[in-house]
């Protein structure tokens, strides 16, 4: 067909694009590319079936994955023509719920069923986990809900890859049941029952067949294996199917996205064409190549290749930084720069970071600043729920008469204490001078409300007596006037504990947070929720440690929180949250574009985490792509030296993705060194980085080294510690000792004559 027959709403698509709306027959895998046109092509297809092919709306069903990507696919196509908005567009579960309402008798389903939530599933399950505890009730709902996404039962061998235990397929079973009984479905449902019900009765797959002739997918990528079953159910032989999606852009894995769906779509799917649409339209050429480069080391790919049609730009830069406070002043820097010099506006403006526990040191640089902000996808750094429990223990600690604290905290989480035992206690301790711990210990309280008084009046004496104490443990002089050893404690890293306190004042914190039961009571989410909340008590863990385990430095701590908080507020009332600077995690970037974007934390531990391996780096590699590629003229990446970690200051190291960009395609930052820093030289493209330097050494000190064949600042790996780094060199009278810190904080010392061979010195890429 001549460019001057196709109709005038085909025009503006490029031949691959138009390709892929003129496609008929055979199923059809639409392998669309970041920022390639895709959902021009899906609603222009839409339109097309309808326009030019003669098909009724009614018998179009296109799914998705949000209501609204749903809704933008449906005035989109309605905009080509009208009649588009009679065709089926809707997420799965919307369509699976509708097919319930219709066909739900056949599962034993009365039409007016309820949709349970995720607390209506916690609920009922404990109910049937009777005396369980609320992470373990919490914990087995997360685990029936992955179970439904992969379309287990309860008798399904496959499920012990979910949860291996007996005890799980019983309560999986009897949870069934219970909704069985009651009459209502869960989320997963939508998706299971719908299936079942097409499988179990061919009569009514057949009508849906005939309904349904053509069937498009859209972010196809993102469909869990209970999606694919459905699908297939709802294709017959005569069904034209097409899917639209990038396997590079499968970054849901945690919420069940099974990227094997799109890669094995053309062998599930018999005699399946693949048009792949490759012109980018958001980004520049180096950018693009810079994203690719990462990805394209993934097994797990059809593969293609992005070409920009904005042609050539600036190639992104590499920051190495000495640390993460150094990180959020480059950043500020260079924002504020841009948009003093009227280059850009603040909206242009994106900071991505791989957890959101990482907004805290940009959010308070920021503020201070007077740089305008929004955070994306979660809550600002101190308005979190368990940011604001952890503050009111401490509050509650320094000032014992703060009730507003006190309510917060007292029954929090369950121990009995009522609001109006917490009224009587505050409401006596007013008469009394207002010492709440002072009247709480004196009060005539029912048994269970003294008891649980008691447990969170003991955790509070018991971090008051470790401020007290701090003075010998800072190895200082005691009352005799003799120099006191510093006290070694436990760390746990026990998951259930999750916390790791480290210097200063972060032991306090962390004690706190833990012993209160705040930290299990925030990790006792779902699995993601719970990890997200725990790693933002670490954050605050993290920042305590630079302030003194005393009473002087934990009103500092508060006090500078406090001004953030106001400052916070100001820029509330002042700043325009459509001119600010977007912060936002990798995750949340999907579907989003920015002129500008700094990629920050590009570390190893952080971005990839260290257990990552197999199937799940690749999805980090295809997070690196993502947040990549959501820059249209400028990219940064920034990597540090240290970072705090753990409650204490640690040795970093460049993230493997940073070695696997192709090496034409960034320029390199170096920021001469302000801290002290434990890296090693580390060689890139074909040039090395400044060192960042530890203090000057003696003569005699680099002929221990010599003898040693170890120097201060070496990157080593040790099988059972992992990565680390050479701290200190000494001579002894068994020859010289190398003591190492890895990364995990653990520190240990071996003579290198005998005992160096346990320890992998690491190339100059590590």
């Amino acid at each position: 067909m001549r460019d001057a027959d196709y109709p005038s709403y085909l025009e503006p698509l490029n031949p691959e694009q138009r390709e892929a709306v003129l496609h008929t027959g055979k199923p059809l895998l639409i392998l669309a590319g970041a920022g390639s046109g895709k959902t021009r092509v899906i609603t222009t297809k839409i339109a097309w079936l309808i326009r030019e092919k003669g098909m009724d709306p009614r018998s179009i069903l296109a799914v998705t994955f949000t209501n609204k990507a749903a809704r933008e696919m449906a005035e989109r196509a309605r905009l080509i023509d009208e009649r588009a908005g009679d065709a089926m567009l809707r997420t799965f579960h919307s369509f699976g719920a509708w097919f319930l309402r219709r066909n739900g008798k056949l599962a034993g389903l009365d039409s007016s069923f309820v949709i349970y939530d995720d607390d209506d599933v916690v609920s009922l399950l404990s109910t049937i986990m009777e005396n369980a505890p609320k992470p373990e009730v919490k914990q087995c709902a997360h685990n029936i809900s992955r179970a439904k996404d992969y379309f287990l039962s309860p008798e399904d061998p496959l499920l012990a890859k979910i949860d291996g235990r007996k005890k799980f397929r019983e309560i999986y079973a009897r949870y069934e049941e219970r909704m069985a009984q009651i009459g209502n479905v869960d989320f997963g449902d939508l998706i299971k029952k719908p299936t079942e019900i097409l499988r179990s009765q061919p009569k009514v797959a057949r009508r849906f067949r005939e309904r349904f002739q053509v069937i498009m997918v859209d972010e196809y990528q993102d469909a869990n294996v209970a999606q694919f079953h459905l699908l297939k159910e709802l294709c017959g032989t005569e069904t034209y199917v097409c899917v639209v999606g990038d396997d590079d852009q499968s970054i849901y894995r945690f919420r069940g996205a099974e990227v094997k769906n799109i890669l094995e779509f053309p062998d599930r799917f018999s005699g399946a064409d693949i048009i792949r649409l490759e012109r980018n339209y958001r980004s520049t050429s180096p950018i693009l190549q810079a994203a690719s480069s990462v990805v394209d080391y993934n097994n797990g790919r059809l593969g293609k290749t992005l070409r920009a049609e904005r042609g050539e730009g600036p190639l992104p830069v590499l920051a190495y930084l000495p640390d993460q406070d150094i990180e959020a002043d480059y950043c500020a820097d260079k924002i504020e720069s841009s948009v003093k010099n009227g280059e850009a506006k603040w909206s242009d403006w994106a900071i991505l970071y791989r957890t959101n526990a990482q907004s805290l040191g940009f959010e308070t640089l920021f503020l201070r600043r007077k740089i305008p902000y929004r955070v994306v996808g979660s809550l600002k750094f101190y308005e979190r729920e368990e940011i604001k429990d952890a503050l009111a223990l401490l509050s509650f600690m320094v000032n014992p008469r703060d009730e507003v604290a006190f309510r917060r905290v007292v029954n929090k989480p369950t121990r009995g204490v009522g609001p109006v035992t917490a009224q009587k206690i505050i409401e006596t301790s007013i008469i009394n001078g207002g010492d709440l711990l002072e009247t709480g210990g004196k009060i005539e309280l029912a048994q269970k409300a003294r008891s649980g008084i008691n447990a969170f009046f003991k955790v509070i004496n018991d971090g008051l007596a470790l401020l007290e104490n701090e003075v010998a443990d800072n190895g200082e002089k005691t009352a005799d006037g003799k120099e006191a050893p510093p006290k070694k404690r436990k760390q746990s890293k026990k998951k259930q504990q999750g916390l790791v306190s480290g210097e200063g004042l972060s032991v306090l914190v962390a004690q706190l947070v833990k012993d209160s039961g705040i930290a299990n009571y925030h990790e006792a989410q779902d699995e993601v929720t719970g990890n997200i909340r725990l790693n933002n008590l670490q954050e605050l863990v993290n920042a305590a440690s630079l302030y003194p385990q005393n009473r002087e430095g934990l009103l500092e701590f508060l006090e500078h929180i406090e001004l953030d908080r106001s400052l916070e507020d100001d820029s509330n009332k002042t700043s325009d949250p459509k001119n600010s600077v977007t912060f936002i995690t990798f995750h949340n970037t999907k579907g989003l574009e920015f002129r500008r974007v700094i990629m920050t934390g590009i570390e190893q531990g952080i971005f990839p985490r260290e257990d990552k391996k197999g199937e799940e780096l690749e999805e980090e590699r295809r997070l690196f792509y993502v947040g990549a590629t959501r820059a249209m003229d400028e990219l940064y990446l920034t990597t540090c030296a240290e970072r705090r970690m753990y409650g204490r200051t640690l040795p970093s190291q460049p993230s493997l993705f940073l070695r696997e960009i192709d090496r034409g395609c960034l320029q390199i930052y170096d920021k001469p060194a302000e801290r002290q820093s434990f890296y090693k030289r580390q060689s890139f493209a074909g040039r090395s980085f400044n060192q960042f330097s530890l203090p000057a050494v003696s003569a005699a000190n680099n002929e221990v080294e010599e003898r040693a064949g170890w120097k201060r600042g070496q990157r080593l790996f040790h099988e059972d510690n992992g990565y680390g780094a050479v701290m200190e060199v000494r001579d002894s009278e068994d020859g010289p000792v190398v003591r190492v810190r890895f990364d995990s904080g653990k520190e240990t010392r071996f003579l290198s004559e005998f005992q160096g061979r346990a320890y992998e010195k690491m190339g100059d890429d590590y």
